[in-house]
């Protein structure tokens, strides 16, 4: 392709995805349609465009945006399926504008803060430090938490490896107004926090967990395996990817062995086991469990044994408090018979 077929049809798509920041093949095809019909000067309508129309404009921009370290690329959403009927979903593919050299921490730097940018820093710590254990691997942070990170708790051991220290100073570091980064107010990370969610950063769910946003895993991809792995390979790998796509997994299952790096998306599981005509690790080859999950799932099942320990303790005790009630009834009643 030359600079001579990149028209204005392809500008403005570009145009179009750069205001979006995300996009799908569903959401490109009314787009794409009113585009060409521009362009054609004969109307185009959205059922004509097909997933091969998209792949010829992003193939086209990616061409012209090289130069400038941008890139077009896809991932698909990591959604929780509850209704096992609906395991073979495939969610729609989301294309992001991606830039391919810096950080993903310093294209947020140009529209926030370094206060501002210190507390992402300490919900990405959250997510994929603290709530990503071998216990449970929930790589989400609650609402509470979530706001709880709005305090400075002190120097983070990772900020001198940071690549873009200086474009993106955070806990312990001298900020532009020359002084160490300072804590938000509640009602200022409760603000980040929406502009995130609203700029497609991340995501919350309907039980009011933040996640990063497949627009956020594409960004920070490259950032979250330095910061988060180990460079030898080693054990500390709290980055995991999905053994069928090798794409990064936050929602999923895992393999009953804790020690084994086993991990499969949802909505790769189904395909992948027809594939191998056996539920097995992909990994380690032992049986599937199905009911370890990685994501939001794993803090429920986490707390479910508590719960029914709690419901057990609970039904025993009325339980007990039934029969002690029907022991003292016959008593009285005994004692009035005798009367």
């Amino acid at each position: 392709m030359s600079r001579r077929d990149y028209t204005d049809a392809n500008r403005a798509f570009l145009q179009a995805l750069m205001a979006r920041s995300t996009i799908t093949f569903e959401e490109a095809r009314p787009i794409l349609a009113a585009i060409l019909s521009v362009h054609g000067n004969e109307q185009i309508s959205e059922e004509d465009i097909t997933e091969s129309d998209l792949s010829t404009f992003i193939t086209a921009a990616n061409f012209s945006i090289s130069p400038f370290d941008l890139e077009i690329r896809s991932t698909l959403p990591q959604h929780e399926l509850h209704d096992p009927s609906i395991e073979s979903y495939t969610p729609d593919r989301v294309y992001a504008l991606v830039n391919t050299t810096s950080d993903g921490l310093t294209q947020l730097a140009t529209i926030y803060t370094p206060d501002e940018i210190s507390f992402v820093k300490r919900l990405l710590d959250k997510m994929f430090e603290v709530n990503n254990t071998r216990i449970c691997e929930a790589l989400v942070v609650s609402s509470i938490e979530a706001v709880q990170q709005s305090k400075v708790p002190g120097v983070d051991r990772r900020e001198s490896g940071m690549t873009q220290a200086q474009a993106t100073p955070t806990q312990g570091q001298s900020t532009q107004g020359g002084g160490a980064a300072q804590s938000l107010t509640m009602t200022q990370a409760e603000g980040v926090l929406k502009q995130l969610v609203e700029e497609g950063w991340f995501e919350k769910s309907r039980k009011g967990f933040y996640s990063l946003s497949p627009r956020g895993l594409l960004e920070l991809r490259g950032w979250l395996v330095a910061t988060y792995n180990d460079e030898d390979g080693g054990r500390n790998q709290k980055i995991k990817f999905c053994a069928a796509c090798r794409d990064i997994l936050t929602v999923g299952q895992r393999c009953g062995n804790r020690d084994c790096p086993g991990r499969l998306h949802d909505h790769c599981m189904r395909n992948f086991f027809r594939v191998q005509k056996a539920e097995q690790c992909p990994v380690c080859r032992s049986p599937w469990p199905g009911d370890n999950f990685v994501g939001e799932r794993a803090v429920a099942a986490q707390n479910r044994p508590a719960s029914h320990a709690r419901q057990s303790l609970a039904n025993g005790t009325a339980t007990q408090a039934s029969q002690l009630s029907q022991v003292m009834d016959e008593e009285v009643d005994a004692g009035s018979e005798s009367d």
